[in-house]
């Protein structure tokens, strides 16, 4: 039997704003799936160099 929340492994954390588990950039506490972060990167100050 399972009993709460996941702790370690690919599924112990998800996108912080669509809760997906698949590639996931935690870098710098930021936990969003890289989809998202794709979105929403310019309005964090992220400029893309390439």
């Amino acid at each position: 039997m399972k009993k709460g929340k996941k702790v370690f492994g690919r599924g112990a954390n998800v996108c912080k704003r669509c809760g997906r588990k698949s590639g996931l950039v935690r870098k710098y506490g930021i936990y969003l799936c890289r989809q998202c972060f794709r979105e929403i990167a310019p309005e964090m100050g992220f400029e893309k160099y390439s």
